[in-house]
């Protein structure tokens, strides 16, 4: 007897997507992805959100831990302090499509009732889940993409890229097939972890006005 492999040894959601539709299509899929492990101990897959016709896409990580609970990108302390520099930066929140990179919360855990501490995922995790993020841009077609952080930067541009070292510029890289321009900055849960919050704050909206101002 021939011992089957399960879905999530294969590494890649590409079984799982949807052979026609739009974003609603991808998120009800999305539901049901099984394309690598991740899947076995989140609550949840949480999927992209924001304006189908968005001009500016978010891309972060991965869902953290409010966002595993309720089943959206980016409504934790993170992303409270996102939309607020986004604000800052003149960009509405509103008119936004954020994401990520990996669809489903990665974790360690001492022991049960207590806290879930953020594991980053791997390159391997990150290009399971990479038709995922391909789908979402091919649907909204965003006019420029905000990487948020190093984990996001690798899983668009490659396991080369350094987010210091390209931060607060315009890019233009082919993307899953399309041009694309982007503009790198820090993982808003960084300027939360640094000593000098303030500064880490105001930097990422100075980096999100070159990307305010890259807009068309």
């Amino acid at each position: 007897m021939v011992a089957t492999r399960a879905p999530e040894d294969a590494y890649t959601a590409e079984p799982f997507l949807p052979g026609r539709g739009g974003l609603t299509a991808l998120r009800r899929a999305a539901v049901d992805c099984r394309g690598c492990p991740l899947h076995r101990d989140a609550t949840q897959t949480v999927f992209g959100a924001g304006d189908k016709n968005a001009r500016v896409m978010l891309v972060g990580e991965q869902p953290g831990d409010q966002e595993d609970r309720q089943g959206k990108p980016f409504v934790g302390p993170a992303g409270h302090l996102l939309d607020r520099a986004l604000e800052e930066a003149g960009i509405d929140p509103a008119e936004a499509y954020v994401t990520n990179a990996v669809k489903h919360f990665k974790f360690t855990q001492a022991e049960p009732r207590k806290r879930r501490i953020h594991k980053a995922p791997t390159l391997r995790e990150m290009t399971a889940c990479g038709p995922w993020l391909a789908a979402e841009l091919a649907v909204v077609e965003p006019e420029l993409i905000v990487v948020l952080g190093a984990t996001a930067g690798k899983a668009l541009l490659g396991s080369s890229f350094r987010v210091t070292q390209v931060r607060g510029t315009v890019l233009e890289e082919e993307i899953h097939g399309r041009a694309e321009r982007l503009v790198p900055t820090v993982h808003p849960s960084a300027v939360l972890r640094a000593d000098d919050r303030e500064a880490a704050y105001r930097g990422l909206v100075s980096d999100l006005e070159v990307a305010a101002r890259a807009l068309p």
